[in-house]
């Protein structure tokens, strides 16, 4: 499946990226939520890292500004529901968009990520 295809049209379209277990128990998950609760919308978010800087380093920050951030390159990035961490994924790209390829879930809490 092309990946432009996927993002094309605003939906999430879940392939063989993610076989076994982890899908399965994706989809359990989903088949327990009730349908009208299905098309309530989240912030998914894709974390790259964090940095803590001063007041003072903030005030100092320009266009050509480099701030490191406390991940390593290379390193799984955090998925973000509503602000909860929910797993780990790499950055992708299809066509000319960025996509999150999920490298492991540490289950969807609904308690977690409701705003």
């Amino acid at each position: 499946m092309n990946m432009n295809d996927q993002f094309a049209g605003g939906d999430i379209i879940i392939d063989d990226l993610n076989e076994g277990a982890p899908a399965a128990a994706a989809a359990a998950a989903s088949a327990r939520l009730p349908q009208m609760m299905r098309r309530i919308p989240v912030n998914l978010t894709l974390e790259v890292g964090s940095a803590r800087i001063s007041l003072q380093e903030l005030m100092a920050i320009g266009p050509a500004s480099v701030i490191p951030l406390d991940a390593l390159a290379g390193e799984p990035l955090t998925i973000k529901v509503n602000g909860a961490a929910i797993g780990r994924a790499e950055v992708v790209v299809a066509g000319e968009q960025y996509g999150l390829k999920v490298i492991d879930l540490d289950g969807l809490n609904l308690d977690l990520i409701a705003p």
